[in-house]
């Protein structure tokens, strides 16, 4: 397994690679691995004749109030995980070399990013998008392998690959847990014993919703409502905060109306500090 920092170097080799007919699978992350990651990584594996992870935690998907500067980097964890999975390369830049001032060019995919995670976090996609671009020039990957735990980041990156006619396949994986059920994140290490109980009640609410849905409340508003009081009741109003909870159509995000074929419950939640996400696709 090599380390490159370098992005020319990265881009030649990898140019060099797709020459030798070899297909390239990438899993793009921010560090801090855990089995979520690690699920992407093995199938790209499996799938892949190299494999590529990058390690980059992007301070263009950061608001100035959230929590870059804290965000955890356990480099030495993260590459003996990618040694243990037979990773061929780790793609790890530096920011400055990697936003190289003046710095001013940015993607940005409309509409669906104005909404759910975009409402509260405006700059956020923006920065995702930004940063998927660059490394998909880099990286050049046949196939790349995203997480349906981030549901409305793989359905603007999907966006944006089918309209700019990137020639990269975007493999979006089911969502991994906890045995209690807790969504698997990067973030849960910031969360107090405490807190990590009160976690679980993203989980508990999409179980709930799946459960009323399946009973025959198909009708959106109603199905919200009820998840919403349920959720409620769970945290500690005093110390939490529901960012959202909506039901969307799984396909373009629009508001769900009754007897959508396909539907995604999504939801975040401030559980103290520690901003969490979850969802569910029912339909």
């Amino acid at each position: 397994m090599k380390v490159i920092s370098n992005s020319v170097s990265m881009q030649k080799l990898m140019f060099q690679t797709k020459l030798s007919k070899k297909s390239i699978g990438f899993v793009p992350t921010m560090g801090a691995l855990h089995e979520g990651h690690l699920s992407l990584i093995r199938k790209a594996r499996k799938e892949n004749d190299i494999v590529v992870v990058s390690i980059f935690v992007n301070p263009t998907q950061f608001g100035p109030k959230e929590d870059l500067k804290k965000y955890p980097r356990p480099w030495k964890q993260d590459k003996k995980l990618c040694e243990f999975l037979h990773v061929d390369y780790i793609f790890k830049p530096e920011a400055k070399r990697f936003y190289e001032e003046p710095y001013l060019t940015y993607v940005n995919v409309e509409k669906i990013t104005n909404i759910l995670c975009g409402k509260s976090r405006p700059t956020h996609f923006r920065g995702v998008t930004t940063v998927v671009t660059k490394l998909f020039n880099i990286v050049q990957p046949n196939n790349a392998y995203f997480g349906q735990k981030d549901y409305q980041q793989s359905l603007v990156i999907r966006t944006m690959v089918r309209n700019l006619n990137m020639p990269v396949r975007i493999k979006v994986m089911p969502i991994i847990r906890e045995k209690d059920g807790l969504a698997l994140s990067s973030r849960n290490q910031y969360l107090s014993e405490e807190e990590r109980s009160r976690a679980l009640s993203l989980y508990q609410t999409l179980l709930y919703g799946k459960k009323l849905y399946l009973e025959g409340l198909t009708n959106p508003k109603s199905l919200r409502l009820r998840m919403y009081r349920f959720l409620q009741r769970s945290i500690d109003k005093k110390k939490d905060k529901i960012d959202y909870l909506e039901i969307r159509d799984a396909l373009t995000l629009e508001i769900a109306k009754e007897h959508h074929a396909k539907i995604v419950i999504a939801m975040a939640v401030f559980i103290g500090k520690t901003r969490l996400i979850d969802n569910i696709l029912l339909g």
